[in-house]
C-alpha cells in the first residue's frame, strides 16, 4: 500500500486524503494546528459557480491602493515593506488584464460546478454526514452603480449556462422579506449551494480517522529529507515522517514551505472576518451584499456574517473597524437586526490563499518526482475542495484528471 503525507489540514488537505483513501492509499496528515479552526472553519459556505471572475481583474490593485489608507475598507492592503509582496503585487498586475480574466472564466466555472457534483456525490455516499443546501445565492444591491454591474455579470452567467434569475425591488422582497425597503433588487444565481463548514470538517475527519488516517497535530514541518529528484521524509521538531508520495496544502503558508525545496509558489495571505449570531434572525437565502461585499449564510442552526480581503501578512489579529463594517453592513440591510457587541466580540479570523491570477496552484512538482502542491485557491478555497482533492487523487494515480490541470501550472509565475 502506497503512503501519502499531506501537509495542510484545511479542506484542500482532508479532501485530498478523502480521495485517497478510496483509492487505496495510506494517508498521514501533519498540521500546525489542531483542525478546528481557520478559513476551512470560518467562511462564508458556498459552492459558488457564479463566482466565474477571477480577484485578478483590471482595476483591482488601483482600488487596493485607493483603499490602503482605510482600514475598514473591503480590499484592504496594510502599507508595509515586505518585497514577497510587492513582487505578488506585480504579478497580480500583470494578470489584471481582461484577457486574462477572459481566460479564467470558463476553467472557474468548470471547477465549481464540478466540485459542487462532487460535494452532492459526498452526501450521497453517507459516509459522514454534512449540510448542504441548494437554495442558490442572492447578490443584493441598493444602488443603481451595483444594479448595473450584477446585471451584466447575470447576462454573462446566462450565457455561461448557469441558472440566473434576475429579480426587481418587488421579486426580491417577495423571496427575502426582512430586507429593508431602500433595497433596488438582486440576482438569484440558483446554481450555487451553501453548508456548515464546521460541521463538514468535523465529520470529514472523523471519517479519515475512522478510515485509518494518521493525524499529527500541533507539529511543525522544519525540513525535508531529499536524494536526487525525489521527497523521502518530512521532519518535524520530534519526528521524521516518511511516505511514497508528497503533497504540499498549507494554504497562505504555502510560499515559505515551497521555499524550502527551492520552489517558487507566489501566495499571498488574504485574511477574511466572520461572526456568528446563534438567534434567529429570519434571514433565508445565502446573499452577497454587494456595496459592502459582506456575505451572509443561514446554516445550520445560526446565521453567519463574513467579509472583507486584507492583505497584512500571516497573522490572526482582528481589527475592530472591519468588524464593525461587517455588522454595520448587516444592520444597513436586514430590517430589525443588530449584531450585538458580545457577538462582535467572539468575530475570528481566517487566511485565504491568494495567487496572483485567480488561479489555484493545482499539480505535480517538476523538481521533485513524488511533490504535488494543491494552494492559492482565494475566495473558493471552500468551493473547490472537493474537485481539487480528486483532482490530486488523479495526479497521485498517474490518471487522466477530471479537468485539464494546464491552467494551474506550479511553474506559470
Amino acid at each position: 500500500m502506497k503512503k501519502v503525507a499531506i501537509i495542510g489540514g484545511g479542506i484542500t488537505g482532508l479532501c485530498s486524503a478523502y480521495y485517497l483513501i478510496k483509492e487505496g492509499y495510506k494517508v498521514t496528515i501533519i498540521d500546525k494546528g489542531d483542525i478546528t479552526g481557520g478559513a476551512s472553519f470560518i467562511n462564508a459556505g458556498y459552492v459558488t459557480p457564479s463566482h466565474f471572475k477571477p480577484i485578478a481583474e483590471p482595476g483591482m490593485i488601483t482600488q487596493g491602493i485607493k483603499w490602503m489608507f482605510n482600514s475598514s475598507s473591503p480590499f484592504y492592503i496594510k502599507p508595509r515593506w515586505d518585497m514577497e509582496f510587492f513582487k505578488w503585487a506585480w504579478y497580480f498586475k500583470k494578470s489584471s488584464t481582461r484577457k486574462n480574466v477572459e481566460k479564467a472564466i470558463p476553467v472557474l466555472v468548470e471547477l465549481n460546478l464540478k466540485s459542487r457534483d462532487l460535494y452532492m456525490e459526498m452526501l450521497e455516499t453517507l459516509d459522514f454526514d454534512f449540510h448542504m443546501e441548494k437554495k442558490g445565492l442572492l447578490m443584493i444591491y441598493k444602488t443603481a452603480k451595483n444594479h448595473d454591474h450584477e446585471l451584466k455579470l447575470a447576462e454573462r452567467g446566462k450565457d455561461l449556462g448557469l441558472e440566473v434569475s434576475v429579480l426587481d425591488k418587488v421579486g426580491i422582497k417577495a423571496i427575502e422579506p426582512g430586507l429593508k425597503e431602500d433595497v433596488l433588487g438582486g440576482v438569484h444565481y440558483l446554481c450555487d449551494t451553501h453548508s456548515t463548514p464546521n460541521i463538514f470538517m468535523k465529520n470529514l475527519k472523523k471519517w479519515l480517522v475512522d478510515n485509518g488516517t494518521n493525524f499529527i497535530l500541533e507539529k511543525n514541518v522544519t525540513g525535508f529529507k531529499t536524494e536526487e529528484n525525489s521527497l523521502k521524509a518530512m521532519i518535524t521538531e520530534t519526528e521524521s515522517i516518511e511516505a511514497d508520495e508528497f503533497l504540499v496544502a498549507t494554504g497562505s503558508w504555502t510560499f515559505e514551505m515551497t521555499k524550502q525545496l527551492g520552489i517558487n509558489i507566489p501566495i499571498q495571505p488574504g485574511k477574511g472576518y466572520s461572526m456568528d449570531v446563534f438567534r434567529k434572525t429570519d434571514i433565508k437565502l445565502p446573499a452577497i451584499l454587494t456595496e459592502a461585499k459582506v456575505a451572509v449564510t443561514p446554516m445550520q442552526n445560526f446565521t453567519r456574517f463574513a467579509g472583507t480581503m486584507e492583505f497584512s501578512g500571516n497573522n490572526s489579529s482582528i481589527q475592530t473597524n472591519r468588524v464593525e463594517t461587517i455588522a454595520n453592513a448587516a444592520s444597513n440591510f436586514y430590517k430589525d437586526l443588530t449584531i450585538t457587541e458580545k457577538e462582535k466580540k467572539l468575530a475570528t479570523s481566517g487566511l485565504r490563499p491568494v495567487s496572483p491570477d485567480g488561479l489555484p496552484f493545482i499539480g505535480k512538482s517538476s523538481k521533485y518526482s513524488n511533490l504535488s502542491i494543491a494552494s492559492g485557491h482565494a475566495m473558493m478555497g471552500w468551493s473547490l475542495g472537493p474537485v481539487t482533492g480528486k483532482l490530486i487523487s488523479e495526479i497521485i494515480g498517474n490518471r487522466k484528471t477530471s479537468v485539464s490541470i494546464s491552467p494551474f501550472n506550479l511553474e506559470r509565475f
